[in-house]
């Protein structure tokens, strides 16, 4: 009898401390705002070249993501084709698919590096410092020559619950 008892308090103990430190980051980190407000924060605090909010059916060109796998994003490149800076915050719905959404946009930083690195040195340099974050269901990507304060926005923008 003695055995059952000891043997049922160390499976709930060990039960405990498996679910105590499980990682599920997806349910403790949300952001404040939605992702449009986002990166309009981010770009009125840190400035940066004219860019352009993408359309849903560019989402799939540029990114190579299919729209129906976010819930929310925002997606803003160069007006021109002479700057590299890019913002995307992209809030993927499903969480198993957060490989996926930044492998893509790896992908997509890799693009913009190919397209500059014999076009515009300085450009070049900048795309191959790139910034890819992914908080919780959030991922986003920053090529700017101010990536460092754009990121440090971005953080302040989330609350840890």
């Amino acid at each position: 009898m003695k055995k059952t008892i000891i043997y049922l308090m160390l499976t709930m103990a060990l039960g405990l401390v498996i679910t105590g430190c499980s990682n599920d980051k997806s349910s403790t980190i949300e952001a404040k705002l939605p992702a449009k407000e986002m990166a309009d924060q981010m770009v009125k605090e840190v400035e940066q070249p004219m860019l352009m909010e993408l359309q849903p059916d560019q989402v799939k060109e540029f990114y190579n993501i299919d729209p129906e796998m976010l819930d929310e994003y925002s997606i803003r490149i160069p007006m021109m084709n002479v700057k590299t800076n890019e913002i995307a915050i992209l809030k993927v719905k499903n969480a198993e698919d957060i490989p996926d959404v930044e492998s893509a946009v790896k992908q997509r930083a890799e693009n913009v590096k190919k397209q500059f690195e014999t076009y515009l040195p300085d450009q070049y340099e900048n795309a191959k410092n790139y910034k890819l974050i992914t908080k919780g269901n959030y991922v986003l990507l920053v090529i700017s020559e101010e990536a460092d304060a754009l990121v440090k926005v971005y953080n302040s923008l989330f609350d840890q619950k």
